[in-house]
């Protein structure tokens, strides 16, 4: 997140990191000045105007509201809120109206989503769709540190079974009330709310590849 508002020459007034009380006084980079890392907080977000999540949903959940009730616009990296029907879920290139006098709570969408809704938005104003039917073939990295530590593990001759990540292509656990997997639901249900389509039928296959990235 630094590196890309470095990249974009973001004119941001003053950042600050923070993160778990292990990695508090650590110090990052940005525009050749050191930020030293603080440990989040309730107070941590006073005269703060936008706050980056993407410390996962249990730490979204708590740290959030706070941030938004503390005057912050909050743009959450997590999935701890992209189905709360109060919460918008964004992609600026497709929905960004729905903001239009908001200030609180911003969901980001599933990444996988991201771009298949990037795509869909203009087929739809161009044409109309009646039905979506989606494959995706992610890396294990979306799965985070766990994900890539298994994998690693794994290629060493860890522990290889039916599970595994290495020599493999794997599935999500599937809900069985729907068979479908978690990251299956997240495509239908978010690309339903970002197109504000809640009947669009829609299909995902998402399947994690053995792969540090794409």
């Amino acid at each position: 997140m630094l590196k890309v508002l470095e990249e974009r020459d973001f004119p941001a007034k003053s950042i600050k990191a923070l993160a778990s009380r292990k990695s508090a006084g650590q110090t990052l980079s940005f525009k050749n000045k050191e930020i030293k890392v603080e440990e989040l907080k309730e107070s941590s977000f006073e005269n703060v105007e936008i706050a980056l999540f993407s410390a996962g949903k249990a730490v979204s959940l708590k740290f959030a509201p706070i941030a938004a009730k503390s005057g912050a616009i909050v743009i959450d990296n997590s999935s701890a809120w992209r189905s709360d029907p109060e919460i918008p879920l964004v992609v600026p290139e497709v929905n960004r109206e729905v903001l239009a006098g908001y200030r609180g709570i911003i969901a980001n969408p599933n990444c996988s989503t991201i771009q298949m809704v990037a795509v869909l938005k203009p087929l739809r104003d161009a044409f109309g769709i009646k039905r979506v039917v989606v494959s995706t073939y992610q890396s294990i990295s979306g799965a985070g540190q766990k994900g890539l530590d298994k994998l690693f593990d794994e290629l060493k001759g860890g522990g290889l079974d039916y599970d595994s990540v290495a020599y493999n292509a794997i599935f999500h656990p599937i809900d069985p009330k729907t068979a479908y997997t978690e990251e299956e639901l997240k495509m239908i249900n978010e690309t339903r709310k970002i197109l504000g389509a809640p009947n669009l039928k829609i299909t995902a296959t998402c399947v994690r590849l053995p792969i540090l990235g794409g």
